[in-house]
């Protein structure tokens, strides 16, 4: 029998997400599915579930975007079923922050802020620490806290935080959050 698929879900596609996440996905020897990229997503959680079979990489990193969509969204839905499919190990999801106009939020084990320290707070779009303990709010977080995910990592809006974060930077804070989730989820085990 063939080992599960190592999956890490990131909660943003717009195209500043898709380049950081691209690089990181290189940078940690992953492969990042670049056609789940998509401000709302546009593939359906069995189209990314095929995608994420094909490839021979590990661990896959997969992005998710509702566009503000109030509750659960195309993007969220996509998310459900790549996270519950069971050929497949939720190593963890990294959550990110953004200005909705709904507040749906989600718990976090932990935040990066967009200076890379950790904090058990959540953080904002900008990646400033928040006032909330443990939680953060954004725009297709709703689903994460009924998905059983091992570790979630609350950070800004990826590729972004105040120039924080960029390729050009390489992705520091981005990286990091996927550094968190491999440690914590006994990936290096």
């Amino acid at each position: 029998m063939d080992e599960k698929k190592r999956v890490i879900l990131v909660t943003d596609g717009d195209e500043s997400a898709k380049q950081a996440v691209q690089l990181v996905a290189q940078q940690i020897g992953g492969r990042c599915i670049s056609q789940s990229w998509g401000n709302p997503s546009r593939l359906t959680g069995e189209e990314l579930v095929t995608l994420i079979k094909k490839t021979p990489y590990d661990p896959v990193l997969v992005m998710f975007d509702d566009s503000g969509y109030h509750e659960e969204g195309r993007g969220e839905h996509a998310m459900r079923v790549v996270a519950t499919h069971p050929e497949f190990t939720i190593l963890g999801a990294i959550a990110v922050a953004s200005t909705t106009h709904f507040s749906e939020w989600t718990k976090v084990d932990v935040s990066v802020d967009r200076y890379g320290n950790l904090t058990e707070y959540g953080v904002d779009k900008y990646g400033l620490q928040d006032l909330e303990v443990g939680r953060i709010d954004g725009d297709t977080v709703y689903s994460l806290d009924q998905l059983h995910i091992p570790v979630i990592v609350g950070v800004g809006d990826i590729g972004k935080m105040a120039g924080q974060d960029t390729v050009e930077k390489g992705a520091p804070i981005t990286r990091k959050a996927v550094e968190i989730i491999l440690e914590r989820s006994g990936y290096y085990d």
